[in-house]
């Protein structure tokens, strides 16, 4: 029986945990207050007990089957929720829906043949085997060589210089196809998206509850500070309370942490072979919708310091959230001295309220109810050509020392909920291997 320290309470780690806590001692250690990293909720605490709404916009996929497993194995099937959500697209001073067939030919910026390279595109990505296939050639070229120069400037490239900014031009197909393979479950209504009603808080409270149940402890509010090793092997953490001894140590937190943590350093790893990006998200609690059309999703390609607007109650009914309309505003950056880092919070929502209004003159201040503001340097991979080469092993050339997390193969070539979930199972089954 290994006596095992997980690096990170987010999805990864407490997927990790689960599957482990059966045969072996373990301790999940989470720097922050709260479990669930990126999956983590606010608890809007005016209103009811239940009143929980994840700080980063989240659903999930029909393909997503691990996750849904896991859910169905904590007894939270009764929770899920599969729905249409509807998409559109700012463009040129009004929102186009963009769902049925006849609402993408009447996109104005695109003509009829841009449209029918567009179907294409997304035909091909469906016909892919072999994803890393795509992993040397930019997203760009690979747009502009299926679906020319109009479908690229007027539909892929906005996307992608609101997703990956300065990086965008780095960016490799192999992601593009993964996502556009992913994303094109959609009906004649739209995409079909699932969700838990009353939040994925339920989803991570369940974990933790199920991990004590057989025995295993959650430590949060106490980061871990240095891997301990003795003998060129790992002998437990030193936190920043205390020291806990251990024979494993799974870490999800991002390569260059860990790098910080394994000194003088980990044999044959490179902490930064991938680069991160940061995202600045925003969640609105307002006394009336944004998007009356109904729209869950909006691409936007506007001068406005965001590049979408998720309008969670266009998704799930506002009778969840004390009758309040939920609306998240998206961005990313990639340095971390971008302002939506450093400004203070009121300055950025100041920022994106007055983007708001430039997209929407009607648009009233007043119905504003309450914000908050999530921002973390280091929320996601750049999947950039070459990424392949650079994921990381769940088991390390240091004995005892395992990974998983964004970085690991199962959130190759895009991160996702479901990912993580399997990137914690396939760490703790190395862990099992080779115990």
């Amino acid at each position: 029986m290994s006596n095992i320290v997980i690096i990170g309470g987010g999805l990864a780690g407490l997927a990790a945990a689960y599957r482990l806590s059966d045969e072996h001692h373990v301790t999940v250690v989470e720097k922050d207050d709260a479990l669930g990293g990126m999956a983590q909720s606010y608890h809007i605490d005016d209103h009811t007990d239940d009143y929980y709404i994840e700080k980063y916009y989240h659903h999930f996929f029909s393909s997503d089957t691990e996750l849904m497993g896991l859910i169905d194995e904590l007894g939270l099937t009764g929770r899920l929720q599969w729905v249409r959500g509807t998409t559109g697209y700012y463009w040129s001073g009004r929102a186009y829906p963009m769902n049925k067939p006849l609402e993408i030919l009447k996109f104005p910026p695109m003509s009829l043949l841009d449209i029918f390279r567009l179907g294409l595109l997304v035909l091909r990505t469906k016909l892919v085997r072999d994803v890393r296939s795509y992993d040397d050639i930019t997203a760009g070229e690979w747009i502009l060589k299926i679906a020319g120069s109009g479908g690229y400037n007027n539909f892929f490239q906005p996307l992608l210089n609101s997703k990956f900014g300065s990086n965008a031009d780095r960016v490799s197909a192999a992601w593009l196809v993964g996502r556009v393979k992913i994303r094109s479950n959609r009906g004649a209504e739209g995409e079909r998206l699932g969700y838990m009603r009353g939040g994925f808080q339920h989803l991570i409270a369940a974990l933790a509850d199920s991990i004590r149940e057989r025995g295993g402890r959650i430590i949060t509010g106490d980061g871990v500070k240095e891997i301990l090793m003795e003998g060129g092997r790992v002998s437990g953490v030193k936190l920043e309370e205390g020291t806990l001894s251990c024979d494993t140590v799974i870490s999800t937190v991002p390569p260059l942490t860990l790098a910080s943590l394994a000194e003088p350093g980990i044999p044959g790893f490179d902490p930064g072979a991938i680069h991160y990006q940061g995202t600045c998200c925003a969640l609105l609690g307002m006394s009336k919708p944004l998007m009356t059309d109904g729209t869950y999703w909006l691409n936007i390609k506007a001068d406005v310091p965001f590049g979408a607007l998720i309008e969670h109650t266009n998704f799930m009914p506002a009778s969840d959230y004390a009758g309040e309309h939920l609306l998240y505003i998206a961005s990313y950056f990639q340095d971390h001295d971008d302002p939506l880092y450093t400004l203070g919070q009121e300055e950025v929502i100041e920022m994106f309220l007055d983007g708001l209004e430039k997209l929407y003159p009607d648009f009233d201040r007043s119905a504003v109810l309450w914000w908050e503001l999530g921002r973390d340097a280091l929320t996601a991979p750049v999947y950039e050509t070459g990424y392949a080469g650079h994921i990381l092993p769940y088991r390390t050339n240091i004995d005892g020392l395992y990974l998983a997390g964004m970085f690991s193969e199962a959130n190759y070539p895009e991160r996702s909920m479901n990912g993580s979930v399997r990137a914690g199972y396939e760490a703790a089954d190395a862990v099992v291997r080779n115990s």
